[in-house]
């Protein structure tokens, strides 16, 4: 028997192929490199200085302690947190609240018309974000046009404080986040089976029981993904609530900045980071678990 056929025949060992693994890296490698470069490693450092101590000149100290940990619980900050948790929610409702029905209107549209509704809504977005907060202001300033226009129709005798108030910065929110919204619920949306709401028609149900039953549950990880997408930059973001808020608004980012800037409290800036990182991962665990659920449904 030659050496050939002994190797082919039953019960021979067969020899494992080495896989050639240089694909791979030069696929996955400089995306992990660039994670763990930008990533991970500042998250780290952020965790470790959130132990850590200050000196009287700002400067961070190799001392462990939890004190920045405990002056979040404090008055002054845990009620900044509180109401930037009910701010950045409340404008996450709104959000859904209009971007469901938009995105539910642009994704029923022939591909063409959807891409120029979606190029629309998009086109603010490729001005300056200051020049579009600013606006803002322009606009509900005591002499702008808002005000000139109430006044004139009768609506109000006197000018209105609009600026510089929560409710112009939540303004100013929900201009800026619905796309985040819009797009992921589209992006769902659109690759609803028709068939399945025809069968529903034919079954006798009617609008209302259609979106309950088939519709909502099927773009539910659409409508989460939006949430995510919304609520965690609402939660942290500054620009906003500086330019609109005029300083009397404050949410989590406010703080963040003037932690690591003006005041130069570098561990309990840090400290707010990671509770920031820790509301996204709870968030995204929530998500991961839904979406487990969901397969298990199907299956």
């Amino acid at each position: 028997m030659s050496k050939k056929t002994a190797e082919q025949a039953p019960g021979a060992p067969v020899k494992k192929k080495k896989k050639n693994a240089l694909p791979a890296i030069a696929t996955a490698g400089p995306v992990s490199a660039w994670m763990i470069l930008f990533v991970t490693i500042p998250m780290i450092y952020v965790i470790f200085i959130s132990f850590m101590s200050r000196d009287m000149f700002g400067n961070v100290v190799n001392e462990a302690t939890i004190e920045s940990y405990a002056s979040i619980l404090t008055p002054a900050y845990f009620k900044v947190i509180l109401q930037s948790l009910k701010i950045a929610g409340i404008t996450t409702g709104l959000c859904l609240l209009i971007g469901y029905p938009l995105a539910y209107f642009i994704a029923r549209k022939p591909k063409d018309v959807a891409a120029r509704l979606i190029t629309l809504l998009m086109i603010p977005f490729w001005t300056s974000s200051l020049m579009r907060l600013n606006s803002w202001l322009t606009l509900f300033r005591e002499n702008g046009p808002v005000n000139n226009f109430l006044m004139a129709v009768g609506i109000v005798d006197e000018p209105v404080t609009f600026i510089y108030t929560t409710g112009l910065v939540m303004l100013g929110l929900l201009t800026n986040m619905l796309p985040f919204a819009v797009l992921p619920l589209y992006s769902t949306i659109e690759k609803l089976d028709k068939s399945l709401l025809e069968a529903s028609s034919d079954l006798g149900a009617d609008k209302r029981t259609t979106f309950l039953r088939i519709t909502l549950p099927i773009t539910f990880p659409g409508l989460f993904s939006a949430i995510i997408l919304v609520f965690i930059p609402s939660l942290g973001i500054y620009t906003v609530t500086d330019i609109l808020g005029g300083g009397k608004v404050l949410f989590i980012g406010n703080i963040i900045k003037n932690q690591f800037g003006i005041v130069r409290n570098w561990p309990l800036g840090a400290a707010l980071s990671v509770l920031l990182m820790l509301i996204t991962l709870l968030l995204i665990f929530i998500y991961t678990r839904f979406a487990k659920m969901e397969d298990m449904e199907v299956v």
